[in-house]
């Protein structure tokens, strides 16, 4: 349930994203982040804003945890739609790897999602985002965020 008490607090964030998804694209935008996140319900949910001070907008990410299924969800949102996107479920493994799915549409086609937490210390974590078009055949890692805390 406390899964995400490693990322509380305040980070920067190196921020790579492909420029084009799911076209062979190997060209990559850099650019910087910083987030603050909090736990709340004693560990049970995690929110947290991140701010791209070179994008003009800034996202939101809650994560709830359902007991009973003993999975995460987590729901992302950015300041300039105001909704909520489509909730990843997973979990962390024994490696302490986070591996969470969807199923979204990328300019109306189908696709799968994962998000993966991965390289978690006191002091950095990563995420990354991937879409696979094929059912899981293949992946496409389109973002990637290296968190180092301040």
């Amino acid at each position: 349930m406390n899964d995400f008490d490693f990322l509380t607090g305040t980070w920067n964030v190196a921020n790579r994203r492909l420029t084009t998804w799911l076209v062979g694209s190997d060209e990559w935008d850099e650019f910087p982040g910083e987030a603050r996140a909090l736990s709340v319900w004693g560990g049970a949910a995690n929110f947290d804003e991140i701010t791209f001070p070179t994008r003009g907008y800034s996202g939101l990410t809650l994560r709830l945890y359902d007991r009973e299924r003993e999975e995460w969800s987590i729901h992302w949102s950015n300041s300039r739609t105001g909704q909520l996107d489509v909730p990843v479920v997973g979990r962390f493994g024994s490696d302490g790897v986070g591996t969470f799915f969807a199923d979204e549409q990328h300019e109306g086609r189908p696709v799968r999602l994962r998000f993966i937490w991965s390289n978690i210390t006191a002091t950095t974590a990563r995420w990354e985002q991937a879409y696979s078009p094929d059912g899981e055949r293949t992946w496409e890692t389109n973002w990637v965020m290296d968190f180092t805390r301040k």
